[in-house]
């Protein structure tokens, strides 16, 4: 039986997402950050070789990395439907957006996030110098990538009910938890109303809200 090792307000919320929507059983181990670093408790970096959230274990197999994770658990259960098949119509746009997720929106709302950590742990005397380096760093580079993947995105969903068209994928919860995290954090506004008219009807899928309830902790800080 697999078993997610979860930590609190992390990218493994997603995982526990996708095993609330296969329905099988499963195991579930919960971990605390540190209230003072808010880093991951050393018994779950040891899991793995890179310390991060999420973590399965399935026997003699761990494995982590939201994207190998998704993958493995759609391999070992008998939802066919959330991956469409090589050849189907809609396996591009399945491929296109799990991965763009991971590769693209993920990464850059971390590292804009983490830029907007640093500026406020910086000392106050040197905090106006940082503040203006993380300023021409999302100008020139953070926010236009953003923009381009958020406004492809939005094109696409006026005539997509899921990412990959009609029918709820996998790639619908890799990219769901991502635009919940730009929703919490006020990156979705008036701009984007096709994404947050999406990322709406992901929050109502009772699988999520199961996930929620069986986290308990999860308020999108910190990733």
């Amino acid at each position: 039986m697999i078993t997610l090792h979860h930590l609190e307000n992390s990218q493994s919320i997603r995982i526990l997402w996708l095993l609330e929507e296969i329905g099988k059983p499963y195991g579930f181990k919960m971990y605390d950050r540190d209230p003072k670093t808010m880093l991951a408790p050393d018994d779950y970096k040891a899991l793995s070789p890179l310390g991060t959230a999420p973590v399965i274990v399935d026997g003699d197999v761990v494995l982590a990395e939201s994207n190998a994770i998704i993958d493995y658990i759609v391999d070992s259960s008998d939802r066919a439907d959330l991956r469409p098949a090589p050849g189907a119509a809609s396996r591009a746009d399945y491929l296109f957006w799990l991965h763009t997720a991971q590769g693209s929106l993920q990464p850059m709302q971390t590292f804009s996030f983490v830029l907007g950590i640093a500026t406020q742990r910086a000392p106050i005397l040197v905090r106006p110098i940082v503040r203006k380096v993380v300023d021409t760093l999302n100008s020139a580079f953070i926010q236009p990538r953003l923009k381009a993947v958020m406004g492809l995105m939005e094109t696409h969903l006026e005539t997509h009910e899921f990412l990959a068209g009609a029918e709820f994928t996998a790639a619908d919860i890799a990219m769901g938890y991502t635009l919940q995290m730009a929703k919490l954090r006020g990156a979705l506004d008036a701009d984007y109303p096709n994404i947050f008219a999406y990322v709406e009807r992901m929050e109502a899928r009772p699988a999520w809200q199961a996930a929620l309830a069986k986290d308990g902790k999860f308020n999108g800080v910190p990733s």
